[in-house]
């Protein structure tokens, strides 16, 4: 069957699309398929052909460490074997009202992403599901795994609008208890909700899911640049707060600003769990093809 690229619109250059079609998603970990894909991808054990070492992460399988290697040079590596297997993907998308804020909106910076992970995951023939998530609302795409049907997947992510509080908890139970087929989760959200991220991040794991934390941050977030006296809105309850920005209090800002987000990533680094925080000025390209090539998350 021939395939074409959809002339209805896609959220990315057709220049990038064209270089997304020569990677491809990357499995740490064992995942169960049960229709042969047209991928290779990396499987522990279970397999003849050996693939590979990478470094030990907790919670990778004991077995598999080649203790030879242990015994020369004293550091923990994973054999990585090969077999022909699909794999599911899983994208989730924070459609919460804080993700409308920024410049350029969180929102549209987490659609873009979502677009080339997916369109990624499609032209390996992967298996891919997308919701799209804020408290009491859902919006899935169903399950695709067809390259020519990616019009389905951008069209979807133009429909979507930002509405309504952050529940992350919730959004990911109700996900879990959905999607029971072990794969690769990605959560794309700017994490900002007062119940935590905890619950949240348990929920995905209890499915054995390979969680991927991608953190939205606005740069004013990061590091505001306004100051003097101010009225803060919060973009979700709408309760107001007036406070007189001065270098001192910006300060105190930003070190609590950086001291959760390095929470956030030693939760997940404890817990197997792959975490990304990016600004949304940096280029999504950039982002992609050369950021997650580097860290393994494709290739």
């Amino acid at each position: 069957m021939a395939e074409t690229t959809p002339a209805k619109p896609t959220l990315l250059e057709p220049e990038f699309l064209r270089k997304l079609e020569q990677l491809s998603l990357v499995s740490r970990k064992l995942v169960s398929g049960k229709i042969r894909g047209e991928r290779r991808s990396k499987k522990k054990g279970i397999s003849v052909d050996f693939a590979d070492y990478r470094n030990y992460v907790r919670g990778d399988d004991i077995r598999f460490i080649d203790w030879n290697i242990f015994g020369r040079l004293d550091k923990l590596f994973l054999k990585l074997f090969e077999e022909e297997e699909d794999l599911s993907v899983y994208l989730l998308l924070d459609t919460s009202k804080s993700m409308a804020s920024g410049d350029p909106a969180k929102f549209e910076y987490g659609k873009k992403l979502a677009a080339a992970l997916g369109y990624l995951a499609l032209t390996n023939y992967d298996r891919l599901a997308v919701t799209a998530f804020s408290a009491g609302r859902t919006e899935q795409l169903e399950p695709i795994r067809i390259k020519n049907r990616v019009w389905r997947l951008f069209d979807y992510l133009n429909s979507l609008s930002c509405d309504g509080p952050t529940n992350l908890p919730s959004s990911c139970r109700d996900f879990a208890i959905r999607y029971a087929r072990r794969g690769i989760v990605v959560l794309i959200s700017d994490f900002l909700d007062p119940t935590g991220y905890e619950e949240a991040l348990k929920a995905l794991l209890s499915r054995r899911h390979e969680v991927f934390a991608i953190h939205l941050m606005d740069p004013e977030e990061v590091d505001p640049k306004y100051g003097g006296h101010l009225k803060l809105i919060d973009s979700e309850t709408g309760e107001e707060v007036e406070v007189t920005l001065n270098t001192k209090l910006r300060e105190v800002y930003k070190k609590k600003v950086a001291a959760y987000v390095s929470s956030l990533q030693d939760y997940c680094s404890s817990r197997g769990i792959y975490y990304l925080s990016t600004r949304t000025d940096f280029e999504i390209e950039r982002l992609v093809l050369d950021y997650l090539r580097r860290v393994g998350f494709v290739r």
